[in-house]
């Protein structure tokens, strides 16, 4: 699908046990980015810059039913597709998409901390009736 790319502040999170990565209390989202992420800086959901809640998009993306596996000392990150379907009009709006940031919806300091994104390559509308999937594949992410 697209470059899956983790942000910067990923390893301090860790550090601080901000992310829960079995999925068994935390609530996990992806979202639909316009701007180009900026990895050293951008450390929540606040930071990103969504298209517009409307016509099928709700402002801070969707949940993702997200878990992780553990096999010795390989974590692997597995999640269920999210997919989109607009109605009454483009996806967000007018607005193009282009980024997939994932993200801990659950904690409260920081709130809503970022984990990756995938950038799609490229600009995209999704006009009314069509769909846009987040295809994870086997894993999302695995951490070795």
């Amino acid at each position: 699908m697209a470059t899956y790319t983790k942000y910067e502040i990923v390893p301090e999170n860790m550090g601080n046990k901000v992310y829960d990565f079995f999925g068994t209390t935390d609530t996990w989202k992806v979202a639909i980015g316009t701007d180009a992420p900026v990895v050293a800086t951008d450390t929540t959901i606040s930071d990103v810059t969504q298209i517009s809640g409307s016509n099928g998009y709700t402002a801070g993306g969707a949940s993702i039913s997200f878990n992780s596996t553990r096999s010795g000392g390989t974590l692997t990150a597995t999640a269920t597709d999210v997919v989109w379907t607009a109605s009454g009009g483009n996806l967000g709006g007018s607005t193009t998409g282009r980024y997939f940031p994932i993200y801990d919806d659950t904690p409260t300091s920081p709130a809503d901390p970022l984990w990756c994104y995938y950038d799609y390559g490229s600009t995209f509308t999704v006009a009314a009736g069509e769909t846009m999937t987040v295809d994870f594949g086997a894993s999302f992410w695995t951490l070795a």
